[in-house]
């Protein structure tokens, strides 16, 4: 029996990859000006999106293009709450012109590794998906703060996993300030995805297995050869009865 699995790409950054991209994810997360993008890129990668059958998803972060969104703010949560709700209805009122539906937030960088461990920040955060309807999804990682916070309120959440990043023992992912942060090698990002996928297995790095959950596989789409990287795992992954849908 085959094994569904979704796959999601962060997209819309301004690295011009989004129509490579999208043949080979189900899912994407539109930055929404708070780390990258504008009115052009989001209404431009939402309508190949949307020729694409990718499901269409909001990546807002903490207000800062000058760091790519991935250094923590000091914002209060009234201040935090205004800045994604802002950031995730720039793009909803854009799915409104166009007729396509919203249908996933991921926040991006220093927000989702903050609101993966801290009470205020998810908090927020899982008001802030609240605010545009149950129907919303949550992408967030498996046993975060954030996650169960947001199951608790009766958003439905998928728990997420990334193909290019390894993990500590408690399931946060690496600092990008570290050197074994990121999976480069095609063939590491395989065998750590289809553990995952397959075994419910991570191994940390210390070498330890730990047990994960995994609903959608991000690749990052500012990762080094990741058009080329990403073919070769969906095609690897189909051999192996696992399909991206």
């Amino acid at each position: 029996m085959a094994k569904i699995i979704d796959f999601n790409c962060d997209l819309g950054e301004g690295f011009g990859i989004e129509s490579e991209i999208m043949p080979f994810i189900s899912s994407c997360n539109i930055a929404c000006g708070g780390h990258a993008g504008n009115e052009e890129t989001m209404s431009y990668t939402a309508q190949l999106a949307c020729e694409h059958q990718v499901k269409i998803g909001a990546h807002p972060s903490f207000p800062d293009k000058k760091n790519f969104g991935r250094k923590v703010q000091n914002l209060s949560s009234e201040q935090l709450f205004e800045t994604i709700h802002a950031q995730i209805e720039r793009l909803n009122s854009i799915l409104n012109q166009k007729k396509l539906a919203l249908n996933h937030v991921k926040p991006h960088g220093a927000l989702y590794n903050c609101a993966a461990v801290d009470e205020r920040i998810a908090h927020v955060v899982v008001e802030v998906v609240k605010s545009f309807g149950n129907h919303i999804e949550l992408y967030a990682p498996f046993q975060s703060v954030v996650s169960n916070m947001a199951v608790r309120r009766g958003i439905s959440v998928k728990y997420e996993a990334f193909a290019d990043r390894n993990y500590n023992p408690d399931l946060t992912l690496v600092s990008r300030n570290e050197p074994n942060a990121l999976i480069k090698d095609v063939d590491d990002m395989f065998n750590h995805v289809y553990g995952m996928i397959m075994l419910g297995k991570v191994a940390a790095i210390n070498g330890v297995g730990k047990t994960i959950k995994v609903d959608t596989i991000c690749v990052h789409g500012d990762g080094v050869n990741v058009v080329r990287n990403l073919k070769i795992l969906v095609e690897r992954l189909g051999q192996h009865n696992i399909i991206i849908r």
